[in-house]
């Protein structure tokens, strides 16, 4: 996983990706876009496979998003997942100036658009799509791409709650499982809630994708374990601090751990944010042990979600290659161990 760079640096962090080991890019979507990140990268001439985790939806037409998925499709030789995601209302508000409610219903609608535009694309029905938020019916041949030679990009969506879940379970191609995740999270909300939405839309979950980001605090001596957990520990409060997330914590025993970070986010102290992350849930959280024991460690970690086409993603992986060290190389070869044990 990694952000949005210079484009310029984007081709060379590629190239430096495939040889660690790694066998993709999750790019995200923060003070850069996402989607010519993944652009430069299928340029590169890298063998990856790229996904955007997660590019905000709503800001952009679904048209918009159709056409650019479709040319990074074409362009990485058919190896282009298009992840969206609906952001926060803040953001989307006030930031981006677009319509945000209600986020569910009108990412479900978003999706079977860009689905419904890809299908016109391929001239296998006039675009014809009539919905309560977007409404497509004008596609002249000389507007449209045409059809390309690849299969249509995969559309996942990220998903947290139980009725995201089985819409995305229902009508989109994969999930992006969310950063704060626990075997608890899968056993009591994940599982459950895609297979129902597996159900509804006649899914077959072999053929669906979980993207799961998983915290690692990997190293050989216990120093170097516990930088890392410190380091998780300040995600997971981050991330914590969501009031929508709170159910998480409360599933491990651990009520009020969200409201305890919010009071702390408030007073403006990110020390004590962290600290309001108890020792206890860390475990939980993080994928821990050495460099040799990782990969095994996160398999069974990930073993709950079979037969889904489980995708681990080394959430640091990107914030160590900016570190001295050899950090991220070790994590490529942790990414080639779990390539060869798949």
């Amino acid at each position: 996983m990694t952000g949005g760079a210079r484009l310029g640096e984007v081709q060379d962090f590629a190239r430096r990706c495939q040889g660690a080991g790694f066998s993709g890019l999750v790019v995200t979507e923060a003070a850069r876009t996402a989607y010519l990140a993944c652009a430069a990268a299928a340029l590169s001439g890298a063998d990856l496979d790229l996904a955007t985790g997660v590019a905000v939806a709503f800001p952009r037409s679904p048209m918009v998003t159709a056409s650019v998925a479709w040319e990074l499709a074409e362009a990485s030789r058919g190896r282009f997942r298009l992840g969206l995601g609906t952001q926060v209302r803040a953001h989307v508000e006030r930031r981006y100036s677009a319509p945000f409610d209600p986020p569910g219903p009108r990412m479900r609608e978003y999706v079977l658009a860009v689905k419904a535009i890809f299908r016109a694309f391929r001239g296998e029905a006039p675009l014809a799509f009539e919905g309560r938020y977007y409404n497509l019916s004008l596609l002249p041949p000389m507007w449209s791409p045409g059809p390309i030679s690849v299969p249509d990009p995969p559309v996942d969506v990220a998903a947290v709650n139980p009725w995201m879940l089985r819409m995305a379970g229902e009508v989109a191609d994969g999930v992006h499982v969310h950063p704060l995740n626990t075997a608890v999270y899968y056993e009591q909300t994940l599982l459950p809630n895609l297979a129902e939405g597996h159900s509804r839309g006649g899914r077959n979950p072999s053929s669906y994708a979980l993207f799961v980001p998983l915290f690692t605090a990997a190293g050989d001596t216990e120093e170097e374990r516990d930088r890392w957990r410190q380091v998780c520990r300040t995600m997971i409060a981050f991330y914590g601090s969501t009031p929508n997330y709170a159910f998480i914590f409360d599933q491990l025993g651990h009520p009020g751990t969200t409201e305890r970070i919010r009071q702390a986010q408030k007073a403006g102290d990110p020390v004590a944010m962290a600290a309001a992350v108890p020792d206890a849930v860390l475990p939980s959280f993080v994928v821990e042990g050495t460099w040799a024991e990782l990969p095994a460690r996160i398999a069974e970690r990930c073993s709950p979600l079979a037969p889904y086409d489980v995708q681990p993603v080394l959430y640091l992986a990107g914030m160590e290659a900016q570190q001295e060290g050899d950090a991220f190389d070790r994590m490529g070869a942790v990414a080639r161990a779990l390539a060869g044990t798949s």
